[in-house]
């Protein structure tokens, strides 16, 4: 499915469009669905003038999709604003709706929550690069940023952009180094505080949860906030999650937390796959000496206690900070950090987890 994405993807930078860019660098592609050899998308033109004039262009490129290696069938559909674009229905201080039933998002296949007690243990950057590994692997992966009080993966995907919103309701979601995102921080100025409430962060999870159009994933991670408060509560007791995965520094303030993060799934009958120990240790570039600077070992006896596997043990690393400084996931790379997260990707894969 990868392969015949990266043929659609590859034939639409293939037509220039009057006036310069293609109908990828102009982001006139809306609602993409791949689904066996079902191909389905939507061309937003800028105006209703200009899709009527794009008739004949919508019918060349469906033709074209058509005619690729594994299409059954094609289905190209113009729209255009009608008016100044509404923003997604995220109200600030907007509080969760009744809803029948619990929030599983049509066509996601698994939720992994991804976890930690404590903040500035690295979750975030673990679940970004997991998700590009994920991704890697040939997984249709997904990342929901639920850390709405410090979102970070709009920087860490090099993402900036508000998604669209066509109808006020439905959300469509961006996309970066083939992950499906959302995050409240596209929303927001990255400088402007999220200053809500226990009621508003679990109405902005059901929103993010069910009113983004994800598509079909094999799994969509959950970048939790630390700690074990409302988005915790409100996913596990309103959601299907299918696994948990804790992250922790080696030392005992981490540990203490991690625990506490860890009963927690236990009390919301949430599966934990395994722990992550990050910043477990650092080698000097110079001279190649190794430094417990967060301790050793700390995590790994815990799991042990537990009965849990150590999913991995990520060193404190420098590339990997300057790649998600950049917008760049370090996974997307080739050296040893990249190589960690594809052996977690591909364990976690071989396991049935993802």
């Amino acid at each position: 499915m990868t392969q015949l994405s990266d043929a659609i993807t590859g034939l639409l930078e293939s037509f220039d469009l009057p006036g310069g860019g293609t109908l990828l660098s102009r982001d006139m592609i809306r609602a993409m669905r791949v689904e066996g050899g079902r191909v389905s998308f939507v061309i937003e033109a800028p105006s209703p003038e200009i899709a009527r004039q794009m008739e004949g262009f919508r019918a060349v490129v469906e033709a074209r999709i058509a005619e690729l290696p594994g299409v059954s069938s094609a289905s190209v559909v113009l729209s255009a604003p009608t008016q100044t674009p509404k923003a997604p229905s995220l109200k600030i201080g907007g509080h969760a709706q009744p809803q029948q039933g619990r929030m599983i998002p049509p066509g996601v296949k698994k939720l992994i929550a991804i976890g930690s007690g404590k903040g500035g243990v690295g979750k975030s950057t673990v679940s970004s690069n997991l998700a590009v590994a994920l991704a890697r692997a040939g997984r249709k992966v997904g990342l929901l940023d639920a850390d709405i009080h410090g979102p970070s993966q709009p920087r860490m995907f090099g993402v900036s952009k508000r998604p669209a919103s066509p109808d006020g309701k439905s959300i469509i979601p961006l996309s970066a180094h083939g992950v499906t995102l959302m995050s409240i921080g596209f929303m927001l100025p990255e400088d402007k505080a999220v200053v809500w409430r226990g009621p508003m962060l679990m109405g902005a999870l059901q929103q993010m949860l069910m009113q983004v159009e994800w598509g079909e994933l094999d799994v969509l991670l959950i970048d939790l906030p630390p700690g074990t408060g409302d988005v915790q509560l409100s996913l596990g007791q309103k959601s299907e999650v299918d696994g948990a995965i804790v992250v922790s520094t080696p030392q005992d303030v981490a540990l203490i937390d991690a625990k506490k993060a860890l009963d927690a799934f236990a009390t919301l009958k949430v599966p934990v796959l395994g722990m992550i120990e990050n910043m477990s240790v650092f080698v000097c570039p110079g001279c190649g000496l190794e430094s417990h600077i967060f301790g050793h070992g700390g995590v790994a006896t815990e799991a042990e206690r537990l009965n849990l596997p150590v999913l991995a043990q990520l060193p404190i690393d420098l590339d990997t900070r300057l790649a998600g400084d950049g917008g760049a996931p370090v996974a997307l790379g080739e050296g040893p950090m990249a190589q960690a997260y594809a052996k977690l990707a591909r364990e976690l894969i071989e396991s049935g987890a993802v």
